[in-house]
């Protein structure tokens, strides 16, 4: 029997294409059956099946807290609700849970601190609203770019809770724009003076500075993400139009059981405007989602350099299935804050289609952030154009990191099958290295690659590069 929980997707296959044909599911129940040539079967069916199993989008107990219930006042930009609804949620989570609504109307707020038990409903016709008051924001422990620090709060943060949601038909609207965050450059001096942020966490990192001396807040230009959950468990994220981010949308960080389910994302023209980014997260579910990004659309991370290691926490079990890719710089991306490494991705039945989306599938890493990536298994992926490659592997990213050792990455077990482009620049572009073979058994099956101006550009050494079944350009590569 099914679990409960599961979306109707994963209770009828039949939506989502997950029906085999018979001959490959007699083939799927011989003992020790594997293929290489049809994008790893016997993979799809045991690993993708108990990944599906072990994700449950949690429940929430009957009782509505309404934030007007609390103080809070609609359609007023100099008022904010941020007591009124952190009132609401801390009365729910510490009443056994239930739901915070935010009705329909405009509210403004400052950061919410979400709390166990508690599904933070945004109504259809409401509009949660942050302030871009960056004193509004308290300092707290989180990550920046795969590194640990104590930072301006996020827009929506919980730490160490269970049992929580974000959900609704409303929108939530981070209110960047270059008149404030977005005006924060993470490198670029300001008014003549060096942004101190990036550069010294980079330095706190490298020297493993104790993390509770790593403090930065107004000033430092570590602008905060939408929503930020660390180290939450059974978490649902659904049906909502999240916009105009100070920094990432979604940053799930050492989450597990985590579902973000058609949700849409419209961040073009955000400075790093990530669509969802799990990091060192496990069994994390993005199905029926719409990404219009202004840089990656999701991004896969495990931290960055000694942070990455120190934790030692790889992301896993991940399932993109479903979803809509426009703009953005990669659809489906891992990296580059990867330290920790990552295993087993599975992609299926996306559309990704636009001049301004860059890259299809994409990995970048470098031989300072290392990790190893593996395991990654696309499938019925149809691109109208990208405007670089299908496949993107990079371990040269970002290059000339200042780092005291080298930490080579290892990318190994890619598949990628029935996934056909109408257009691009490269089918395949890999950046690897020329002494060693840090990049093995990448295969292409029944991909079909049209309108592609340079074919493949392969640099450095691969050990296994297979095509089958594969055109490009209606000749077929061997």
């Amino acid at each position: 029997m099914l679990q409960e929980g599961l979306s109707d997707n994963q209770k009828n296959p039949m939506k989502t294409g997950l029906l085999l044909p018979a001959a490959f599911l007699l083939l799927i129940l011989l003992p020790g059956y594997e293929t290489n040539t049809s994008g790893g079967i016997a993979v799809w069916s045991k690993t993708y099946s108990s990944i599906l199993k072990s994700i449950r989008a949690p429940k929430f107990k009957g009782k509505t807290y309404n934030i007007i219930s609390f103080g809070a006042v609609v359609n007023d930009s100099t008022h904010l609700n941020t007591e009124a609804i952190n009132n609401a949620v801390s009365e729910c989570s510490s009443k056994g849970g239930g739901t915070v609504l935010v009705p329909e109307g405009r509210w403004h707020t400052g950061p919410i601190v979400l709390k166990s038990g508690v599904n933070l409903h945004v109504a259809e016709g409401a509009v949660l609203i942050f302030t871009s008051d960056v004193r509004e924001y308290p300092q707290v422990l989180t990550r920046w770019e795969g590194i640990d620090c104590y930072n301006t709060s996020p827009m929506i943060y919980a730490y160490g809770q269970e049992n929580i949601g974000i959900t609704g038909k409303g929108t939530i609207d981070g209110g960047a724009s270059r008149s404030n965050w977005w005006g924060m450059p993470r490198l670029s001096p300001v008014a003549g003076k060096p942004v101190r942020g990036r550069p010294l966490l980079m330095e706190y990192n490298e020297n493993g500075t104790p993390v509770e001396q790593r403090l930065f807040g107004p000033g430092d230009n570590l602008r905060p993400q939408l929503i930020n959950l660390y180290k939450c468990k059974n978490i649902i994220i659904s049906d909502l139009t999240l916009v105009r981010p100070a920094f990432w949308t979604i940053h799930p960080l050492m989450c597990e059981n985590l579902t973000v389910r058609g949700v849409t994302i419209k961040t073009e023209g955000a400075p790093n405007g990530d669509g969802c980014d799990p990091e060192s997260c496990k069994n994390v579910l993005i199905e029926g989602c719409f990404f219009n990004t202004g840089d990656d659309c999701i991004a896969i991370k495990s931290g960055r350099n000694g942070d990455g290691r120190r934790w030692n926490i790889p992301s896993e079990n991940i399932i993109v299935r479903n979803c809509r890719m426009q703009n953005g710089h990669g659809g489906v991306v891992i990296g580059s804050e990867i330290s920790g490494g990552f295993r087993n991705l599975f992609v299926e039945n996306c559309i990704m289609d636009s001049p301004e989306l860059e890259r299809v599938i994409r990995l970048k890493t470098n031989n300072c952030r290392g990790g190893t990536i593996e395991n990654l298994y696309v499938r019925n992926v149809e691109v109208g154009q990208c405007s670089e490659s299908v496949l993107h592997i990079n371990l040269l990213y970002e290059p000339g990191e200042p780092c005291r050792r080298d930490f080579p990455p290892l990318v190994r077990n890619i598949y990628l099958e029935k996934v056909n482009s109408k257009k691009s620049r490269y089918g395949v572009y890999i950046a690897g290295y020329n002494d060693t073979e840090n990049i093995s058994n990448i295969n292409l099956v029944n991909c079909k690659w049209e309108n592609v101006r340079e074919t493949n550009r392969i640099d450095g050494r691969v050990a296994g590069l297979t095509f089958s079944g594969t055109t490009i350009n209606g000749v077929e590569v061997k």
